[in-house]
């Protein structure tokens, strides 16, 4: 796929069908991903690649700690953050979750069916696959994470030109002790983001949202030009 075509088509996706990715895939997919630039050539990513019966027992685990209420570790608790309350950012996440809920019929009083798509991404929308994005925890927090960003953003578009399909989320990390004692992650390295990947179920209906994106007048400011 054209890399113009890729990054305006690429979008977030909700549902996966079971068909497994090979590894031959995945490693084809990082392979091209790590071309990612970063501060200094540092390359301060690490991925732990999810599957079968592993993946099965972290979603598992996942699930069971969701509904027993059961607060996440210590070490993530920068990411359950939320949006200040009439921002312009809370509301863009409200536009977003609206159209979910309009699609999967889900009505704002239904705790039941709210409580149950939560749960989705805990268990990484039902991929076959998750890819874990890792660094050391010795190196700078907000340096790690900007190179992060530009590694998962490959990640994700490199998925496309093999006919696979990508959600990041931080739900998948958010019990970063299930996912530690499964795939044997040790405490020194930093657990910073989960990208679902697969082929993706269309005939799911929140798989057919279309993210807006505000016009670039808003968020450019032309300095000399």
């Amino acid at each position: 796929m054209e890399i113009v075509e890729a990054i305006r088509t690429r979008k977030s996706i909700r549902k996966f069908k079971p068909q497994p990715v090979s590894k031959e895939m995945l490693k084809e997919i990082l392979e091209i991903a790590v071309r990612a630039p970063s501060a200094e050539n540092t390359q301060p990513w690490e991925f732990f690649v999810l599957a079968g019966e592993v993946l099965d027992k972290v979603k598992t685990d996942n699930i069971t700690k969701v509904r027993n209420f059961e607060i996440p570790p210590d070490e993530m608790a920068h990411i359950l953050v939320e949006r200040p309350k009439g921002s312009v950012y809370r509301n863009r996440q409200i536009d977003i979750a609206k159209q979910l809920f309009s699609l999967m019929d889900i009505p704002r009083e239904d705790k039941a069916k709210r409580a149950s798509w939560m749960e989705r991404g805990f268990r990484y929308f039902d991929a076959p696959a998750a890819i874990i994005i890792a660094g050391e925890t010795s190196l700078p927090v907000h340096g790690s994470y900007l190179d992060a960003g530009a590694v998962m953003q490959n990640i994700c578009l490199a998925a496309l030109h093999f006919g696979l399909h990508t959600c990041i989320e931080n739900q998948g990390v958010t019990y970063s002790d299930v996912i530690r004692k499964h795939a044997n992650i040790p405490a020194t390295k930093r657990l910073m983001a989960a990208i679902a990947i697969g082929y993706a179920d269309w005939d799911f209906p929140a798989n057919k949202v279309q993210s807006d994106r505000e016009p670039i007048e808003k968020s450019v400011t032309w300095c000399g030009l």
